[in-house]
C-alpha cells in the first residue's frame, strides 16, 4: 500500500470514517439493479423461453443448462477482468462509478436482445451480454465497500447489500411473472436495471486514482495469479463461498421444474414467486441483524458456519419432504441461513483481501465463487435429475456440498 502522501493515497488508504446512510442506500440500490437483471431471467424467464425455443429432440432442461452455463462461463472472466480494470481506471468520476453505469446500460441492452430472441443462438448471445455487462457493475459495487467502509462497519453494509440482493431477486421474479409475458418481463427488468444504478453512478463519492499503476499487459495478466499458499485465509474463504453458492445454485436451478414435475403445482410460475417471497422475507429479517451482531462481536466464522449448517438442513428438506408445505418451510429456513451468510461472509472476504491496490481484481476473483457455481450446477444437476435419483438426489447432493463449505470456514486463521 502506498504511503499517505503517495499518488494513490485517497483511493488506496484503509478507510476509517463510517459511511453515511445515503451512500449505503445508493450503493445498495445499484446492487439491486444487478440482481433484478440476473434473477428475473434465472428464476422465470429463461426457463419459460427454454421451453418455447427447445429444438426438436432437445429437452428444455438441457437448453436451460446450455444457456445458463454459457452465461456463467462469460461471468467467470468478466468479473475479475472488470474489477482489475476498475482498479486501474483514472477518471475524475472515480474508479468504480463509470464501470457501474456502463455495465448497467450494457446489461439492459442484453435484456432487450433476450426479449426478441426467437432461436437458441440469440437467446444464448443475449444472456452472455447480460452476464458480461452486469458483472462489470457488480465488480464495481462490491469493490466500493473495502474502498470506503471501515472494518467495524463492513458486515452491516454487507447486510444492506444482502437486502438489495433479496429485494432484487424478489422484484426481478415479480417483474418476470407479472409484466405480461416473456418479452414484457425482459423489458421491465431492463428499465429497472438502468434506473436503479443512476443515484450511485451520478452522485456517490468515489475517490479518484491519481496515477495509473505501473506495468504493461504482461504485469496486468500476472496479477490474476493468486497463490493460496501465500494467502491461505483468502483461499479458504474463497472455497467456503464457492461450495455454499454451488449448493444454493443446485437448489434454485430447477425450482420451476421441481414445482411443476415433482409437486404437480398447477401454477408453478406463481409458486416460484411465493417461495421467493417467503425466502426473501426471512432473509430480510436476518441479513442486517446478523451483520450488525458480527460487527459488534468482532466474530465472523461462527456466523458463517451455523448459517451454512441451517442452509444444508433446509435443502435436505426439499429431498425428503416433497410437498408444498415442505417447500415453504425449506424456503423460510434457507432465507434465515442465507441472510446471515450473505452479510457476514461478505465482510469476512473483505477482511482477508491480500492488497488494497487490487481490491477490485481480488473481489472479482471472489465473485468467481458466485459465478462458477452457475457453470458447475447445470453440469451436476442435469445428470442427477435425469439419470441418478431425480430431485431427491439433486437436493441431498446440494445439502452435502453446503455443509462441507460451512465447515471449511474453520481453516481461516486470521479472522475470528
Amino acid at each position: 500500500m502506498t504511503s499517505p502522501g503517495g499518488p494513490h493515497a485517497d483511493a488506496l488508504a484503509e478507510p476509517e470514517a463510517r459511511v453515511p446512510g445515503h451512500w449505503t442506500a445508493s450503493l445498495s440500490l445499484a446492487a439491486s439493479a444487478v440482481w433484478v437483471g440476473w434473477y428475473g431471467p434465472l428464476q422465470v424467464l429463461l426457463a419459460l423461453q427454454a421451453a418455447q425455443l427447445a429444438p426438436a429432440g432437445m429437452a428444455k432442461e438441457s437448453v436451460l443448462a446450455w444457456v445458463t452455463g454459457a452465461g456463467a462461463a462469460v461471468s467467470l472472466v468478466a468479473n475479475p477482468l472488470c474489477g482489475a480494470l476498475s482498479d486501474r481506471t483514472v477518471s475524475r468520476f472515480g474508479r468504480r462509478r463509470p464501470w457501474a453505469l456502463a455495465g448497467a446500460v450494457g446489461g439492459a441492452a442484453g435484456l432487450v436482445v433476450l426479449s426478441g430472441a426467437d432461436d437458441l443462438a440469440t437467446m444464448t448471445a443475449g444472456w452472455c451480454l447480460v452476464q458480461l455487462a452486469l458483472n462489470a457493475t457488480f465488480a464495481a459495487v462490491v469493490a466500493a465497500v473495502p474502498d470506503r467502509v471501515p472494518v467495524r462497519q463492513r458486515a452491516a453494509v454487507g447486510g444492506w447489500l444482502g437486502v438489495a440482493q433479496t429485494l432484487g431477486v424478489l422484484l426481478g421474479t415479480g417483474l418476470a411473472t407479472l409484466a405480461g409475458g416473456v418479452t414484457g418481463g425482459y423489458l421491465a427488468c431492463a428499465v429497472f436495471t438502468v434506473t436503479a444504478v443512476l443515484p450511485y453512478a451520478l452522485c456517490a463519492r468515489d475517490a479518484p486514482l491519481r496515477q495509473r499503476p505501473a506495468g504493461g499487459v504482461r504485469a496486468f495478466v500476472r496479477g490474476f495469479r493468486l497463490d493460496p499458499r501465500r494467502h491461505p485465509d483468502f483461499g479458504w474463504a474463497w472455497l467456503t463461498r464457492f461450495l455454499v453458492n454451488l449448493g444454493n445454485s443446485l437448489a434454485l436451478l430447477y425450482l420451476l421444474f421441481y414445482l411443476r414435475d415433482a409437486l404437480g403445482a398447477a401454477d408453478p410460475e406463481r409458486g416460484v414467486l411465493v417461495l421467493t417471497a417467503v425466502n426473501g422475507a426471512l432473509l430480510l429479517a436476518t441479513v442486517v441483524a446478523g451483520g450488525v451482531l458480527s460487527d459488534r462481536t468482532g466474530a465472523r466464522k461462527p456466523f458463517v458456519r451455523w448459517a451454512g449448517v441451517l442452509m444444508a438442513a433446509a435443502t435436505a428438506l426439499l429431498a425428503v419432504w416433497q410437498t408444498w408445505p415442505g417447500a415453504v418451510v425449506a424456503a423460510a429456513l434457507l432465507g434465515v441461513g442465507f441472510g446471515v451468510f450473505t452479510s457476514v461472509d461478505f465482510a469476512l472476504m473483505a477482511d482477508v483481501l491480500p492488497a488494497a491496490a487490487d481490491r477490485g481484481k481480488d473481489l472479482g476473483l471472489v465473485n468467481i465463487a458466485n459465478s462458477l457455481p452457475q457453470v458447475a450446477a447445470p453440469a451436476l444437476a442435469a445428470p442427477l435429475v435425469t439419470h441418478v435419483g431425480g430431485y431427491p438426489a439433486l437436493y441431498l447432493t446440494a445439502a452435502a456440498i453446503v455443509l462441507l463449505g460451512s465447515l471449511l470456514v474453520q481453516r481461516i486463521r486470521g479472522v475470528d
